[in-house]
């Protein structure tokens, strides 16, 4: 699925357009890929998805990302130094999750259980989910990682701006035909991050997104997450 360009449509979709089933579209058709093709994104393309999550929303509208995104022998290095740093301390910019309890704890097993089951880890091989694991840092084979940073003095708030880059900048690509996986695991190695891509002192590693085109072959690529209902989410205030 494609969208129109905004040079095309004058900002606006077409009038015969149904704007909540594109959007529908995208969201059902985005997924986190955990197998990639090493063929790599034609820098257009790369462009016009940052085009488009540009439009992000941000607090006063200060639109704290930057993003530094590799590709050929650059991502070579970067795996590779990403690599090479395991066995060391994780230095992450932001607090990690103290715990994961309750329905919380339940979704993340549910979702580790369901990718370990579509790639052929038994349940409680520790050593087979650890070589899984490490596929973050291999960035899952893709070509190419954007890298988004946020401004220190803007703390929890710049992340959270950061977050809705991310989601978008993943659903420009799905219209595209791109592939993405947000990956905090390469949020924890900020130290490699900084040091492999001359990151400024100021700048904090929100998030890493692997992308490429999607290898359908791969059997990691062959589940899907579920999601909560709206009973479980939503409370209504009335009186």
């Amino acid at each position: 699925m494609s969208l129109p360009s905004a040079s095309a449509t004058g900002g606006h979709l077409p009038a015969d357009a149904d704007p909540n089933r594109t959007l529908q579209g995208l969201l059902d058709q985005r997924y986190s890929c955990r197998g990639f093709l090493p063929q790599e994104v034609p820098r257009a393309t790369i462009e016009r998805i940052l085009q488009l999550a540009q439009r992000t929303a941000s607090w006063c509208n200060a639109q704290p990302w930057q993003v530094v995104i590799t590709r050929g022998a650059a991502t070579e290095r970067l795996r590779a130094a990403l690599l090479a740093a395991q066995g060391e301390p994780p230095q992450s910019d932001f607090p990690w999750p103290r715990e994961y309890q309750g329905v919380y704890q339940a979704r993340r097993r549910e979702c580790g259980l369901a990718l370990y089951d579509a790639v052929g880890v038994p349940k409680g091989d520790r050593e087979a989910s650890a070589r899984q694991a490490l596929e973050n840092f291999r960035f899952f084979g893709a070509p190419h990682v954007a890298i988004v940073t946020s401004d220190e003095a803007l703390g929890v708030y710049g992340a959270v701006d950061c977050g809705a880059f991310i989601s978008n900048f993943m659903l420009a690509a799905t219209s595209l035909g791109v592939a993405t996986v947000p990956q905090a695991a390469l949020a924890s190695r900020a130290d490699v991050l900084r040091a492999q891509l001359g990151l400024a002192a100021d700048r904090r590693v929100v998030c890493g997104i692997s992308f490429g085109f999607a290898d359908e072959a791969h059997p990691a690529n062959g589940f899907r997450t579920t999601r909560a209902g709206l009973d479980e989410v939503l409370t209504w205030a009335e009186s």
